[in-house]
């Protein structure tokens, strides 16, 4: 089985009011800088498949929380409008996390809905 491959704002508030899931913003530096998805890590498109790739220590120590697992269906990317979220979720895939979703409403809906 599949796991669609996209979420919507409200599936994203819950996971993250749950306290759960790993949201990546896959934005440039500025971007991220003129604001972001509270909770949200920032790894750019470009650094995807690298960052995501590091062993789990590696990766604690460079962004301070534990590595999603593969089977994780809370691993999310997200980009100012979703193409970029897109592409992320796809290397992600391709690396074995095979539940990877992309918030194709990106960050341009969360703020335009209000999203704290």
């Amino acid at each position: 089985m599949t796991c669609n491959k996209e979420i919507s704002y409200g599936d994203l508030k819950a996971l993250l009011a749950k306290g759960s899931g790993l949201v990546v913003d896959v934005r440039s530096k500025d971007e991220v800088d003129r604001g972001r998805i509270p909770g949200s890590i920032h790894i750019p498109v470009e650094n995807v498949e690298s960052d995501i790739s590091l062993d789990a220590s590696e990766f604690q120590s460079k962004f301070g929380i534990v590595k999603p697992s593969l089977d994780s269906s809370e691993l999310v990317f997200h980009c100012q409008m979703g193409k970029r979220g897109a592409v992320a979720t796809e290397k992600a895939r391709g690396l074995g996390y095979k539940k990877a979703r992309n918030y194709a409403g990106g960050y341009k809906e969360w703020s335009d809905k209000g999203g704290k």
